[in-house]
């Protein structure tokens, strides 16, 4: 593994060498509102590895989405080192236990039942195995489903840290109604139900987590202070080290993640857009509920609380 490919995954010192208990940040929200990016600079910083979408870790059977020699070589040593988790492998458990739908689908509540218990022994084995693979015990997990949240809040042999991550509504729906991207695309009404739902479960499964292995964070927030909004977020999970360097950004060897995990190098470009996404009535009405609770969700990055407010009336 090159200093070129895994600058995050620079072996650790000291406190943070014991890699058989895991520190995993685990980012929950909503798809389309950047948790890619941000798990790659969280990634870029000393001590912590960025594992990208691990929720696609059983689906993929451990292949990670993207091949090259280095990924391949990681992610075997990963695969070979998670005992028993064949018999899992398939979309069972992402489809009974982690996908926000699987709440509605009760034929597969007796699944869901079944799978839980081998699915959080496997994962936790994943964790491990993913930490000694990089040398760190510190992970960074986009999934982003609340419900796989919730799972992961259920098992003793990993620190949680639980990071919520939110954008502008208007912005999600944009991105889920363009078709000229190689992603799949969605209605306006789909979107906001999706929306919905999955801001009522991540709210819920962020109450529950402890209020010091907890943080909300918008994503307009982390690209207006991307140095201080990091340093937040791993320092939950005990790491201090410098600032990345933002202008280049290593993707290192995430097994999924969106288009972005195709480059090398990236640059994390905080400029705002030259034009803001159509607003949507639909959207501003369904999604007004969960703006006013995100107000109140703490301990949120950056500390003030007017500038906060004010970019909540902004979204």
């Amino acid at each position: 593994m090159t200093e070129s490919a895994t600058r995050a995954s620079r072996p650790a010192t000291g406190q943070l060498a014991n890699t058989d208990r895991p520190r995993v940040i685990y980012v929950m929200g909503a798809g389309r509102s950047g948790s890619t990016i941000l798990g790659v600079t969280l990634g870029n910083t000393e001590n912590v590895f960025y594992a990208g979408e691990l929720d696609a870790w059983l689906p993929r059977s451990g292949e990670p989405q993207v091949s090259g020699p280095e990924r391949d070589r990681f992610w075997q040593q990963v695969r070979s080192d998670v005992e028993g988790a064949e018999e899992l492998y398939g979309h069972a458990s992402q489809r009974a236990i982690e996908r926000s739908m699987a709440l509605f689908r009760v034929r597969e509540w007796p699944s869901r039942r079944r799978l839980r218990k081998p699915y959080r022994r496997t994962s936790e084995r994943l964790y491990r195995a993913v930490a000694r693979a990089a040398g760190t015990p510190v992970i960074v997990d986009t999934s982003h489903y609340p419900l796989r949240a919730r799972e992961l809040q259920r098992i003793d042999g990993i620190d949680l840290y639980l990071i919520y991550l939110m954008r502008d509504p208007q912005s999600v729906v944009a991105s889920f109604n363009r078709k000229d991207v190689a992603q799949y695309s969605k209605a306006t009404l789909t979107t906001n139900v999706y929306l919905w739902l999955t801001s009522a479960l991540a709210v819920s499964t962020f109450w529950r987590q402890p209020a010091d292995r907890r943080l909300f964070v918008r994503y307009e927030r982390f690209l207006a202070d991307p140095a201080g909004v990091t340093g937040e977020i791993v320092g939950l999970a005990g790491v201090k080290a410098p600032a990345p360097d933002f202008t280049s950004l290593r993707i290192g060897l995430p097994f999924q993640g969106n288009r972005l995990i195709h480059s090398e190098v990236i640059e994390l470009d905080s400029t705002p857009p030259a034009r803001r996404p159509a607003r949507s009535r639909l959207t501003s009405l369904m999604q007004a509920p969960w703006l006013l609770v995100a107000r109140w969700l703490r301990p949120a990055a950056g500390s003030d609380p007017s500038r906060e407010a004010s970019d909540a009336d902004r979204s």
